[in-house]
């Protein structure tokens, strides 16, 4: 058997270029190792999960409070407290799923067990009802420190809300970059709340639809396109305190909120079979940017200010008047921008067989009556995009700062 020179020097390219590939994969896989041993502080001047770099994964609850005794209430706050600070490092949520009484359930329900804290944060926040039920009843003494902006947000045209989607007391904010973490937060502060709170609805999400850092590229939704390019970053620490962050001033029943912020939750369903129909062109024009680069149909780059004034040959503006980018952009309503931390969901299929999905838009703001509700309206009214979107559920909350050493989340609201 005779072996030609080209032959051993093809094999030596060949396994230099796999060694070159093994390296690079290892490097890969130590870089996703290093992502994964990450975490962020529970505890601190604002809650984790709202400028942190947005994770891949989320899992949402909003619970309902059953119980009517305000000292419960509290005493699961101080709960809840511990299990995020310990969960939000990679610890168990509490003494562990292996470590405690063979006669007892555990205190963790061990599905995270050797898995790293992936980043993980959790963000709790209070909505309208748990201050006034649907009576206007003051279950727990909290009526007076009600903030004004806190109720339940418009019905807007064109949303088909399902109550059952809808509002609820408090909202859990589980963010990772493991689903598995996520859901394990959820379960088992849901589990910790037994009798005390319980899930009134949930939502999955994958694909963080907006970047909260510069160091994150702009991700993309399920239509396809670039989503949240002008999104408060946390690098902005001027923009988040006049537009993300209540500030002391802002409500006088409300001073336990300042350093806080509100959370908009809004799930909207994608008609993804029709939209997949409809040419590139109208696409882009729907939507006011390039599918490809992002950047706005007026020219330039992903993050070149949009120019509404230009105008084609004959002489219609270049970004259609009732294109997504131009409905909501700061320009439009007084300069105000929200942070965005939205994510894509896929619930299976629908009644009519098409695919249940869409994005699950969250926003964080100073007041959801300036920074959101004009906003919501105008693009209700205006934007192209809703005739492929259907709102099916909505909630606000305020979301309190963050706790202090020794503090448990919402403690000023109830001191």
């Amino acid at each position: 058997m005779t072996v030609s020179r080209r032959s051993l020097i093809g094999g030596g390219t060949a396994l230099v270029a796999g060694g070159v590939a093994l390296d690079r994969g290892a490097r890969a896989l130590a870089s996703h190792a290093a992502d994964a041993d990450r975490t962020y502080a529970f505890r601190g001047v604002h809650q984790s999960g709202i400028t942190t770099p947005a994770q891949d994964r989320l899992h949402f609850a909003a619970f309902d409070v059953t119980t009517g005794s305000r000292d419960e209430l509290v005493d699961l706050l101080r709960r809840w407290t511990v299990a995020a600070e310990q969960m939000t490092q990679g610890r168990p949520a509490g003494a562990g799923a292996v470590a405690g009484d063979v006669d007892l359930p555990p205190d963790d329900t061990g599905e995270a067990l050797d898995l790293p804290a992936s980043g993980l944060t959790i963000t709790i926040g209070f909505g309208p009802s748990l201050f006034r039920d649907a009576d206007g009843q003051d279950r727990f003494g909290l009526a007076d420190r009600q903030p004004g902006a806190l109720r339940d947000l418009p019905h807007f045209p064109g949303d088909v809300l399902d109550p059952a989607r809808s509002g609820g007391d408090v909202c859990v904010q589980a963010c990772a970059d493991d689903p598995q973490v996520a859901v394990h937060a959820i379960r088992n502060l849901a589990r910790i709340g037994f009798g005390t709170v319980s899930v009134r609805w949930s939502q999955l999400g994958f694909g963080r639809t907006s970047t909260t850092s510069t160091s994150q590229a702009t991700p993309r939704n399920l239509f396809g396109f670039k989503d949240g390019t002008a999104n408060v970053k946390a690098e902005e620490a001027a923009a988040l305190d006049e537009h993300v962050w209540v500030g002391s001033d802002d409500s006088e029943s409300a001073g336990w909120l300042a350093g806080g912020s509100y959370l908009v939750a809004r799930r909207m369903a994608m008609t993804i079979e029709v939209w997949d129909r409809q040419p590139l062109g109208d696409q882009e024009r729907f939507v006011g940017r390039t599918k490809g680069t992002g950047a706005p149909l007026s020219g330039g780059e992903e993050l070149t200010a949009p120019q509404f004034d230009r105008t084609d040959v004959r002489g219609q503006p270049v970004i259609p008047v009732d294109a997504h980018v131009r409905v909501v952009h700061p320009d439009q309503h007084d300069g105000v921008r929200m942070l965005r931390r939205g994510y894509n969901f896929v619930d299976g299929s629908n009644a009519l067989g098409g695919l249940d999905a869409g994005l699950f838009f969250i926003a964080y703001v100073r007041d959801p009556d300036t920074h959101f509700t004009p906003v919501q309206l105008a693009m209700a009214k205006n934007d192209a995009l809703m005739e492929y979107l259907e709102v099916t559920g909505s909630a606000l909350f305020a979301v309190p700062p963050g706790a202090g050493p020794g503090e448990h989340v919402g403690q000023a609201l109830f001191a």
